[in-house]
């Protein structure tokens, strides 16, 4: 089949598809901006049904024969074998449409590229339809440096970029069908439902097509499944990376630091024990690029002292179901999970996040809109040691900070405290991240 009418085929299926049911996600993306909208975050966290909850929102408006929707990863678009002369194919995509439908203006058409980025050249192309054609242009991706590169030269001031994530705990229930107020807090059974589904959000994580499997075995197969794309396609493949096994060993390794400090330089040492030859340097360049296509984060220290503050890390995967897919040491280190689960969220919400560390450690610096508050992660601080370490820590970075407030997140427990002129919220974290 001819590359124009393989376009045709895709455009008109979607024509006549039945879309599937889509759960809203809090992410609502614009309508008629005047801006190119953009999409980026981990594979398989609901960008394209993100595009789906857009799509569903301009039929109310828009005939479906005016929406242009195109996945770059259908394989009938066969990437492999065109790769060298998909760029310029991709004006036989305008073509495909303006055959089928002639009466129709390009301006009025809403065009939807999903994971675009696998296109070399798409910028270009994009840019040329936004200035000649239309200014509806939605694209997603799943490597943040590829697209904010590609968009900071090409399409400087024209985009409005939105990130991805897997749901967050609100969304999680949303997804499996609940809805808790705050009065349900103090109702027993409620509470109990609500404490087991913030359990299964800990081990099994939030990518919105696992949260709707029972079967934790499928679960666990699926997050593994994802990892393997990811590691493959996204990885080893788009920078076309040679050492397989070092770099599978070196997400090992950084799995099992989460939460704690990071040294490249350690996990070198081994790896150079072990007898893998590999510079150093490559390993940093892994550490950016497992950022890129959001795998992991990585959270700085917070100091007044930017060098200090760059050199001293920690990181934390995009989530907890990756942790448990991978390693099954987690189930048995609840507080890991927790805290993991707890800075992912606080990503969502697009603030600043840092550690503190100086004579005692905070897990948490959140700050947004220039206020930042201490923030405690435990699993549980029935012991007095455990309590007293929590507490020491928030008081050092609360006056560290200037702050006169600071939170506990824990699994059950809910106290107020006011020790030195700092007030001290004690909170279960599912209370926290769904009512505040």
């Amino acid at each position: 089949m001819k590359r124009k009418d393989v376009f045709k085929q895709i455009i008109a299926e979607f024509h006549q598809w039945s879309f599937p049911k889509v759960l809203n996600r809090d992410i609502e993306l614009p309508l008629n901006t005047g801006k190119i909208v953009s999409l980026i975050g981990a594979r398989r966290s609901g960008k394209t049904y993100i595009m789906f909850q857009t799509i569903k929102k301009l039929l109310g408006s828009v005939p479906i024969e005016k929406i242009l929707y195109l996945n770059f990863e259908d394989e009938r678009l066969d990437m492999s074998s065109y790769k060298s002369t998909m760029p310029q194919d991709l004006g036989l995509i305008l073509e495909a449409y303006k055959e089928l439908y002639p009466n129709i203006s390009l301006s009025d058409v809403y065009i939807f590229f999903d994971e675009i980025q696998n296109i070399e050249g798409w910028e270009k192309f994009v840019r040329r339809v936004y200035d000649k054609y239309t200014k509806n242009i939605y694209i997603t991706g799943s490597n943040s440096k590829l697209l904010s590169k590609e968009i900071a030269t090409a399409l400087r001031g024209r985009t409005l970029t939105y990130e991805v994530f897997p749901l967050t705990f609100k969304e999680f229930l949303t997804f499996r069908g609940f809805y808790f107020e705050e009065i349900d807090f103090y109702n027993i059974e409620k509470r109990a439902i609500l404490r087991k589904e913030f359990l299964d959000y800990l081990y099994y994580g939030a990518f919105p097509e696992v949260v709707f499997f029972d079967d934790k075995i499928l679960k666990l197969k699926t997050l593994q499944n994802y990892f393997e794309v990811m590691f493959y396609r996204d990885l080893v493949e788009r920078y076309k990376i040679k050492n397989h096994i070092a770099l599978k060993y070196f997400i090992k390794r950084l799995l099992e630091n989460v939460g704690k400090m990071l040294s490249v330089n350690n996990i070198f040492n081994e790896l150079k024990s072990q007898g893998y030859r590999i510079a150093k340097d490559s390993l940093y360049e892994y550490l950016e690029m497992l950022q890129d296509v959001y795998f992991l984060f990585v959270v700085k220290k917070y100091n007044k002292s930017i060098l200090k503050s760059e050199f001293q890390r920690k990181v934390y995967a995009v989530d907890n179901g990756l942790l448990n897919a991978l390693s099954f040491s987690f189930k048995e280190h609840m507080g890991t999970l927790l805290e993991n689960a707890v800075v992912k969220e606080f990503l969502v919400r697009d603030y600043n996040i840092f550690f503190f560390k100086e004579k005692k450690e905070c897990d948490i610096i959140a700050c947004h809109d220039k206020n930042c508050i201490p923030i405690q992660i435990t699993y549980e601080m029935s012991l007095y040691k455990t309590k007293q370490r929590e507490i020491e820590g928030i008081l050092e970075a609360s006056k560290y900070l200037g702050s006169k407030e600071g939170i506990i997140l824990t699994l059950d427990e809910k106290d107020e405290l006011t020790i030195d002129g700092i007030d001290i919220k004690v909170l279960p974290a599912y209370y926290y991240l769904l009512f505040y």
